[in-house]
């Protein structure tokens, strides 16, 4: 895909993570006050649930899961800034090329192999909570993980795409 044509791509997959990024932040939302209600229920009331307590495992797991791929766009993941803070841009982005190349869209390869036969047997087994009174649907959860890891591996190709400009010295669009 030349750089040039690669702006319809690039402008989808971020709208893509944008939603899921959205998504996410809804979740850290409906998270924050299901924690608070569970709290209150339990100190005030003596009462507990362990769907509602099971719900904030899958919030939490979601919260993450769908927030990679946005963290990744917004450049808000873990850096060594001490380093590359006297990098040129340009030798900034052909690390950054290599890092998406050879480690992070391996790992999102890796990720979605090695998750797709768990997912499936749990989607074949119609999987739910071992827990009395727990919430049914785990393969639900248990598919944000291939699902996060293919939105991730999106991420990374228009990055990639993104440090190949400036590694290369080609105007950003």
């Amino acid at each position: 895909m030349g750089l040039t044509r690669a702006a319809p791509f690039l402008r989808a997959v971020d709208t893509l993570t944008e939603a899921a990024g959205r998504l996410a932040g809804v979740l850290a939302i409906v998270l924050v006050a299901l924690s608070f209600g569970l709290v209150l229920a339990r100190h005030a009331l003596g009462v507990g649930s362990v769907a509602a307590q099971e719900a904030v495992l899958w919030l939490h797991s979601a919260l993450f899961l769908l927030g990679l791929a946005f963290a990744l766009k917004h450049a808000s993941h873990v850096r060594v800034d001490v380093f590359s803070q006297r990098w040129t841009p340009r030798t900034r982005a052909r690390i950054e090329l290599a890092g998406m190349v050879l480690l992070l869209l391996p790992f999102c390869v890796f990720i979605v192999a090695m998750s797709w036969d768990y997912v499936g047997a749990s989607w074949s087994a119609r999987e739910g909570s071992r827990d009395p009174g727990g919430l049914p649907g785990w393969y639900l959860l248990k598919s944000l993980l291939p699902l996060s890891a293919a939105l991730l591996m999106l991420q990374a190709l228009a990055e990639t795409l993104r440090a190949a400009r400036t590694a290369f010295g080609q105007a950003k669009a």
